[in-house]
């Protein structure tokens, strides 16, 4: 069986990747998570609401930010 190849990019796009400490990597991988996106546009469309769902967004995906 073939790998379905149609939607691979050429490596060299992805040639940045192999300086990025872990949290970078993390980040790279975590913003192109539909489920991740969902969460953090609900957050922005609700600013009265946005510490609440900021902390569970963070839970949810084990976010930490430093004080």
């Amino acid at each position: 069986m073939r790998p379905d190849t149609s939607h691979w990019h050429s490596s060299v796009s992805y040639d940045y990747v192999d300086g990025l400490i872990a949290s970078d990597l993390a980040w790279e991988w975590l913003r192109r998570n539909t489920n991740y996106q969902h969460d953090y546009f609900r957050s922005e469309r609700r600013p009265t609401q946005s510490k609440d769902l900021t902390r569970e967004v963070c839970e949810r995906w084990g976010l930490r930010f430093p004080d």
